[in-house]
């Protein structure tokens, strides 16, 4: 009887070690008074309990402080094409608001995606035309950034052919090229701490984080052979047409802001992109051209660094969390470890 007794509470230990020594879970803290979540702790689920691996490939815990419902998800660290904020493909936006649109611009032109009093994002398009086409077949290949009176620009490096053991991605800060060492979670910051570059893999995929301003998720990828047979693209052989496919969040935003994405984020906003068409088509070229991938003298440019302090924010602003163990440049919440 006592070694059915002693086995019993053997195995009973064996089944509840595992969760003794389960690794607790972070705890967000939303403290920016704007939230709807300002004041509370909201706890990561078990599946992904920190807000960052070391294995890029896991999903980590996400936080939207702005979310009526205040709870924790998981989510890999890369762009969402079918998330709203996002811009993939020939391009296909998803806006703000939840509603897909093309944008197709001009090949070797540049345009204002996201204009606001503070922050400039402009995306430089590449693409080309087959015999017999109207218009060009484009993809973003660049994304320029201006921000607190500084310059920064990605872009995708031109290939013939596509090999996923060579970056194609290249940085610029201020003008002059920026090295961000290869390698997963190897990251770079600028002096003031406001910029922030972080690999999330060891090649073609960052996360760039403006404070207090956005999160922009990248990722760099090919016209695949399988895309050109679908879409009869008729890409050239000497080029791959490397790309971006990125997605935004942003978390301080003006009513007023504008800008082929950006204008899906004004509250009053009417998309014009037709519901029930399956390639819904906006315009605006005239009115979103820029000159230079860091320009912002376009028609509906609203880009002011001086006016920045007087910004009157938004309703749809999001909060990243900041990890308290890293100090002030980890991110723009706090991250309670256990």
């Amino acid at each position: 009887m006592e070694i059915l007794r002693s086995s019993s509470i053997f195995i009973i230990l064996l089944v509840f070690v595992p969760a003794l020594i389960q690794t607790k879970a972070d705890s967000v803290y939303c403290s920016n008074p704007r939230s709807r979540c300002y004041g509370k702790y909201i706890e990561c689920p078990y599946e992904c309990p920190s807000t960052s691996y070391g294995n890029y490939k896991a999903k980590v815990c996400h936080v939207n402080c702005d979310s009526p419902v205040c709870k924790s998800y998981c989510k890999h660290r890369k762009p969402d094409c079918n998330g709203p904020g996002s811009a993939c493909y020939d391009p296909r936006f998803i806006g703000g608001d939840g509603i897909v649109f093309y944008f197709h611009g001009k090949s070797n032109e540049h345009f204002s995606l996201v204009s606001d009093t503070n922050l400039q994002i402009n995306g430089r398009f590449i693409g080309h035309r087959p015999a017999g086409r109207t218009r060009d077949f484009t993809w973003i290949q660049a994304l320029g950034i201006l921000f607190n009176s500084h310059s920064f620009s990605l872009e995708a490096i031109k290939a013939a052919t596509w090999n996923d053991e060579v970056d194609h991605l290249k940085f610029s800060y201020n003008g002059e090229d920026l090295i961000v060492p290869e390698g997963a979670l190897s990251s770079w910051y600028s002096p003031e701490k406001d910029v922030k570059v972080e690999r999330v893999a060891n090649k073609n995929s960052v996360i760039v984080t403006l404070k207090d301003s956005a999160e922009i998720m990248v990722n760099v990828v090919p016209v695949t052979k399988e895309d050109d047979k679908i879409h009869n693209y008729k890409v050239p052989s000497d080029d791959c047409f490397a790309h971006l496919e990125v997605q935004f969040r942003f978390f301080a935003l003006s009513p007023k802001v504008d800008g082929v994405l950006g204008r899906t984020y004004q509250p009053d906003f009417q998309n014009p992109a037709k519901p029930g068409v399956a390639m819904p088509v906006v315009g605006g070229e005239d009115k979103y051209k820029t000159t230079q991938l860091l320009s912002a003298n376009c028609l509906t440019c609203l880009y002011s660094p001086e006016n920045s302090s007087n910004q009157e924010m938004t309703s749809v602003t999001e909060y990243l969390p900041l990890d308290c163990t890293r100090g002030a440049s980890a991110g723009y919440g706090i991250v309670c470890k256990k």
